[in-house]
């Protein structure tokens, strides 16, 4: 079992190796799309276009969009975040964690305020990764420098940290009313915690490379269907269980072709239970629906707004399309919108709407 693992990881090591290098050397000036980014592009009846990129609040200043100037107030050429991971969306506001600040960076749409939360004191956060926010507003921050999950209030007050020493490497969390579910990258499993106690219940899957084993495990997400879903990175796939851990399905396996992975990280499901999950070597994303089919694959490294590098983390939201139309071409009408995250390159938060393009014909590839 510990050879077949070995291997998966001796063949894209080198691959891997030589992305990391490029793309962390790829940063600078911005240089121009040539138009509105959509994919596929047009002539095609597109389904996603690139709505707008955010790194420093310099950059949002001299947008010809004005997003600066709705949401953030007073200018400067301080970045938004160093070394982005895990983004979600609450209530009007945008939560972005950086690794390098250690921190969170939260964009208030409503009130056009900005702030960043570090924790302070008991709470002070070394290497967060991700973050979840549970209906009521309170967030749960996954650490991996603190080997805990941390939580804090709706107003971003610290109130505990979960994990005692040697239980585990935390690095993205669900939730699922009284449940948390919990990527162990230490023990190459999820653990299922108590919500109210951070209790250990019991756990999914071991280390391996079987069906339902993993591999440094790193983002999941609760699908529509309430089943769970798993990138599995170092086995270069996601798994799909049930909340009792059984085993359902596999989407792709390592490889370059269409619908294969090489490192896999962010994940997230729409509403029809598609899957898009980030490939942080091969700088995109690919939307798979629920039998595994690839549907449409956007993003590429480079300098342009719509370019991404070293992507990671992947948000999906519902609730400010309306906010977020004014970014779209006029006739391309979104159903929701993505916000990717990249830890290098120029683009730290890259913003994108799903929608179709009035006047086209989707009968072919269908609108859902």
């Amino acid at each position: 079992m510990r050879q077949v693992i070995t291997s998966h990881t001796i063949k894209s090591i080198s691959f891997l190796i030589a992305v990391l290098i490029l793309t962390a050397c790829s940063i600078s000036p911005k240089e121009q799309d040539d138009g509105p980014v959509f994919y596929p592009p047009l002539p095609n009846p597109p389904r996603i276009q690139h709505l707008l990129s955010l790194t420093t609040f310099n950059d949002l200043k001299e947008s010809k969009s004005g997003f600066a100037d709705f949401i953030l107030g007073e200018q400067s050429k301080e970045s938004l975040v160093q070394k982005p991971y895990g983004i979600a969306v609450y209530n009007g506001k945008i939560y972005v964690v950086d690794a390098a600040k250690a921190g969170y960076m939260v964009l208030d749409l409503k009130t056009r305020q900005h702030k960043f939360v570090s924790g302070g004191a008991s709470g002070r956060m070394k290497k967060p990764i991700n973050i979840t926010i549970d209906i009521d507003g309170t967030k749960y921050v996954s650490d991996t420098g603190r080997a805990q999950v941390l939580v804090f209030d709706q107003n971003d007050k610290y109130i505990r940290a979960y994990g005692v020493k040697g239980q585990f490497k935390p690095s993205d969390v669900a939730i699922l009313l009284d449940r948390l579910f919990v990527t162990d990258l230490k023990n190459h499993m999820v653990q299922v915690l108590d919500k109210a106690t951070g209790k250990t219940l019991n756990h999914i899957g071991r280390v391996g490379s079987k069906e339902g084993e993993f591999f440094f495990p790193t983002n999941l997400e609760i699908g529509p269907d309430m089943h769970l879903y798993v990138t599995d990175t170092g086995n270069f796939r996601v798994q799909e269980f049930t909340l009792d851990g059984k085993f359902v399905k596999r989407f792709g396996s390592i490889g370059s072709g269409l619908g294969k992975f090489a490192r896999p990280k962010g994940l997230t499901l729409d509403k029809n239970g598609n899957l898009y999950v980030v490939d942080a070597a091969f700088e995109n994303i690919q939307l798979i629906n629920d039998k595994g089919k690839l549907l449409l694959f956007f993003g590429q490294p480079g300098d342009k707004p719509s370019d991404i590098n070293l992507p990671a983390g992947i948000s999906i939201d519902y609730s400010n399309v309306k906010f977020f139309q004014r970014y779209a071409d006029q006739k391309f009408k979104l159903d929701y919108v993505l916000l990717v995250t990249s830890q290098y390159g120029v683009n730290k938060i890259n913003i994108y709407g799903f929608g179709y393009m009035e006047g086209m014909d989707y009968s072919v590839t269908g609108k859902e």
